[in-house]
C-alpha cells in the first residue's frame, strides 16, 4: 500500500515537473535561457567555468566528437555536448577503461553543457558550466546509431515496472562497475543515480567502496546517471560545493528515500503549474555577459576533441593516460 501511494505521488509530481519544463517562455533579450540558447557555438576563449553548476556559464567549451571508438553522443539536435575540456577528456578516458576493463562496450552520451554553458530553456537546472554530463545506464550498441535513432531511441529505466527497486533482469554487475569506476576519479564531485541505484550498490558492490559516498540518491536518473566534477585547479570563477559528508551514504540518509516524506505532496491536486519565471542575464556572474558578447571560433571542428587537442589554449588539467582501446567496433 506504501510502495503504491509512493509511486502514484512520484507520477503526478513527475507530471508536473514535465509540464513546468515544456512551458514556453516568453520572447526577451535578457532572457539568459534564450540568450544562451541561441548560441552555437562556444566563445573562443581560454577554458573557464564560471560561477556555479546551477547559475552561471562556460568559457571556452569544446565539443565531444558525435561519435568515438567508445561512446556515441546522443539527442544531437539539443547542442548539448559542450563541456569543459577537461570534462570531454574525462569522459573519454571513462569510455575507453569501461571498455577495456569493465565488460561496459561504450557509453551513449546524453546532455553536457550548451556551447556556452548557461541556463537551458529546458531539461535542467544545472549543466551551466561545462562540468556536469549525464550518461545513460544502456551500452552502447555493436553499430553506430544514425541521427534519427539519437533523437527518438528512449533510454529505458533500471527500475522494476511500479518500484522504487532496480529490476535484477535490467541490471548487470558491469552497470555498478561503471559508476564506481566513474565516481573513482579524483576530478569527480559527486554522481547522481535513483535511489534505488543507490540501494543496490549499498547491497551488491564487491568492489572498492571507498568511493561509494560520492554516489548521491537523487531524484529521477533512473535511466541514467549524472558526473559532476569539480572545479578545475585555478578556476577561480568557479564556485565549489560542499564536499559529499564522510562515509558511504548506506545509512538513515538513504533510508529516508523509502519512506513516504519525500514523495509527499498535498491531497488537493496541484494547481496548473505557472510558466517558468524569466532568468535575467543579471542573475548570473558578471562575466557571462562577456562570455556571450565573445567571438566563436571559425568552424565547430575547431573545438571539437582531438584527444586533448583542440583549437582553443588548452586546459590546465586535461593530461589523461592513454588506456587501451578494445577490438575497434565495426562501425562504417
Amino acid at each position: 500500500m506504501v510502495r503504491s501511494r509512493l509511486l502514484q505521488r512520484a507520477s503526478v509530481w513527475g507530471a508536473v515537473v514535465i509540464a513546468l519544463l515544456a512551458a514556453e517562455l516568453p520572447a526577451t533579450a535578457q532572457d539568459a535561457k534564450e540568450l544562451f540558447g541561441a548560441r552555437a557555438l562556444p566563445a573562443a576563449t581560454a577554458p573557464a567555468p564560471i560561477g556555479f553548476y546551477s547559475k552561471g556559464c562556460l568559457a571556452g567549451g569544446i565539443a565531444i566528437p558525435t561519435d568515438g571508438p567508445t561512446w556515441q553522443a546522443m539527442r544531437l539536435s539539443r547542442n548539448r555536448r559542450w563541456g569543459h575540456p577537461d570534462m570531454i577528456a574525462l569522459l573519454d578516458r571513462l569510455s575507453r577503461e569501461a571498455a577495456a576493463q569493465d565488460g561496459w562496450p561504450g557509453l551513449l552520451v546524453g546532455d553536457i553543457s550548451q556551447p556556452r554553458g548557461g541556463p537551458m530553456l529546458s531539461g535542467h537546472a544545472s549543466h551551466q558550466i561545462g562540468l556536469d554530463a549525464d550518461i545513460w545506464l544502456t551500452p552502447m550498441p555493436n553499430r553506430r546509431l544514425t541521427a534519427q535513432e539519437r533523437e527518438d531511441t528512449e533510454a529505458p529505466s533500471v527500475l522494476a515496472d511500479g518500484s522504487l527497486q532496480v529490476d535484477p533482469n535490467r541490471w548487470s554487475e558491469a552497470h555498478g562497475r561503471l559508476i564506481m569506476r566513474a565516481a573513482s576519479y579524483p576530478q569527480v564531485e559527486r554522481i547522481f543515480v535513483h535511489p534505488g541505484i543507490k540501494q543496490k550498490l549499498c547491497d551488491s558492490y564487491s568492489g572498492d567502496r571507498s568511493n561509494l559516498g560520492k554516489v548521491r540518491p537523487a531524484y529521477g536518473h533512473h535511466y541514467h546517471f549524472h558526473i559532476r566534477m569539480k572545479c578545475p585547479p585555478g578556476s577561480s570563477g568557479c564556485t565549489a560545493q560542499q564536499p559529499v559528508a564522510a562515509g558511504s551514504g548506506c545509512d538513515a540518509s538513504l533510508a529516508w528515500w523509502f519512506t513516504e516524506e519525500p514523495w509527499a505532496q498535498p491531497d488537493d491536486p496541484p494547481p496548473a503549474p505557472p510558466k517558468p519565471r524569466i532568468t535575467p542575464l543579471s542573475d548570473l556572474p558578471r562575466a557571462c555577459a562577456q562570455v556571450l558578447d565573445a567571438a566563436a571560433p571559425a568552424s565547430e571542428a575547431a573545438v571539437t576533441y582531438a584527444g586533448g587537442t583542440q583549437a582553443v589554449m588548452p586546459s590546465s588539467a586535461t593530461g589523461f593516460a592513454p588506456v587501451p582501446i578494445p577490438t575497434p567496433r565495426p562501425f562504417p
